[in-house]
C-alpha cells in the first residue's frame, strides 16, 4: 500500500461502498458526483481510481474486488501511466519536492473545459479530486459552478477526510460514500501479510494505526516499531540515557528532522499516555500531567522555532519528573 492508489489492484477498500457504486452503475442511476469520507489512508482515494478504471472500460476482475480489473489491461495501463484523455487528476501540485498547500483556482477553472468535451476513448470522463479539502475558496467556488451545472457523462470523485470544511454547497450536491475505520484485527492482518511483522508486531503497528490502513503500512516500513520500543523504555524502564537523546537529536536536523521529531515525539507521547492509564493515585497524576505538558510541546517547535533537540531534553526532563514521583 505504499504504491500511489492508481497503482493497487489488489486492495478494496470497502465492498458495501463498491456494492453501492456497482449498483448504481448497473441500474442507471450513477450520481455524477460522490463525496468519499473516512479518515486518511482508509482507502477512498483507491476507490475512486478503481471505480474510474470501471468506467473508463477496463475488463471487471472479480478476483480483486467487485471493483477489480486486471493491472495489464489497457485501460489500467493508461491510468497507471497518467496517460488517459478520459481521466483528470486535481491534486496539490508539487514545486520540485515540496508540494503547494493547497489546489489552486487555476487547477479548478480547467475541470469545466474538461467536462466540455466528449469522451474520446470511453463512456464517460472521469475526474478525481485528491483531496477536496485542500482546494482553496476560489477553487472551490469554481468546482460548484460544474457541480451546478452536471456534466452528460461525466463523473466526479471528491476525496475527502474532513467533510466539515468543504461548503455546504459542494456536500448537498454529491452523493456520499463512507469509509468506515478498519478493526485493530484487520489492520493486523493486513500488516502481517504485506509487512512480514510477527504478530506481535502486527498488532502493536495496528494500534498506532488509528483504524487507517494506509498509516499501519507505512509505519510497519518507517523504523516506527523501533521508535515505540525506544519510547517505551524511555518511560517504562527508565532507561533515558544521555548518549541515547543525543543520538535521538541528531537526527532532527537537515530536510527530514522535523519528521524525525514528529514520529519520536508521537511515540514518546504514546507512552506517557499508557503509562498514566497504568498506574494510580499521585502517579497517575504525575503521567497525566507530564503528558499535557509534553502536548504543547511540538506547537512550540513550529510556533516559536525552538531547537527540537532542547525540546526533546525538556521532554526527558518532563519524564524523568515523573518517575521519581512514581518511585516515592
Amino acid at each position: 500500500m505504499s504504491d500511489h492508489p492508481r497503482d493497487r489492484f489488489d486492495l478494496a477498500p470497502h465492498q458495501d461502498a463498491e456494492r453501492a457504486f456497482t449498483d448504481a452503475l448497473s441500474r442507471g442511476r450513477l450520481h455524477h458526483a460522490w463525496m468519499l469520507t473516512g479518515v486518511e489512508g482508509v482507502g477512498k482515494a483507491t476507490f475512486a481510481y478503481r471505480a474510474a478504471r470501471r468506467l473508463l472500460g477496463a475488463e471487471p476482475d472479480p478476483s480483486r474486488g467487485e471493483l477489480g480489473a486486471r493491472p495489464m489491461d489497457p485501460v489500467c495501463q493508461l491510468v497507471s501511466a497518467q496517460s488517459h484523455p478520459d481521466l483528470m487528476i486535481l491534486e496539490r501540485a508539487g514545486e520540485g519536492a515540496k508540494l503547494k498547500r493547497n489546489i489552486s483556482v487555476d487547477q479548478a477553472r480547467e475541470l469545466p473545459e474538461f467536462f466540455s468535451m466528449s469522451p474520446s476513448q470511453a463512456r464517460y470522463r472521469v475526474a478525481i479530486i485528491d483531496a477536496a479539502d485542500d482546494l482553496n475558496m476560489n477553487a472551490a467556488n469554481a468546482l460548484l459552478k460544474v457541480l451546478e451545472e452536471p456534466p452528460e457523462r461525466g463523473v466526479l470523485f471528491l476525496v475527502t477526510h474532513a467533510p466539515g470544511r468543504l461548503l455546504p454547497t459542494i456536500r448537498s450536491r454529491c452523493r456520499r460514500l463512507n469509509f468506515p475505520n478498519w478493526s485493530v484485527e484487520a489492520l493486523s492482518a493486513l500488516v502481517s501479510r504485506q509487512a512480514g511483522l510477527t504478530d506481535e508486531e502486527a498488532g502493536r503497528i495496528a494500534g498506532m494505526a488509528a483504524g487507517s490502513p494506509g498509516a499501519a503500512l507505512m509505519l510497519a516500513g518507517d523504523q516506527m516499531l523501533e521508535l515505540d520500543r525506544l519510547a517505551r523504555g524511555w518511560v517504562n524502564d527508565g532507561r533515558a540515557d544521555i548518549a541515547g537523546e543525543i543520538a535521538q537529536a541528531a537526527k532532527f536536523r537537515g530536510a527530514e528532522g522535523a519528521e524525525n521529531f514528529d514520529r519520536l515525539f508521537d511515540r514518546l507521547m504514546a507512552a506517557v499516555k499508557d503509562r498514566a492509564a497504568a498506574s494510580s493515585g499521585r502517579e497517575a497524576a504525575a503521567w497525566s500531567e507530564t503528558w499535557s505538558r509534553l502536548s504543547v510541546m511540538p506547537d512550540q517547535v513550529s510556533g516559536i522555532n525552538l531547537d527540537r533537540a532542547d525540546v526533546l531534553a525538556a521532554a526527558m526532563a518532563e519524564i524523568g519528573r515523573a518517575q521519581r514521583i512514581g518511585a516515592a
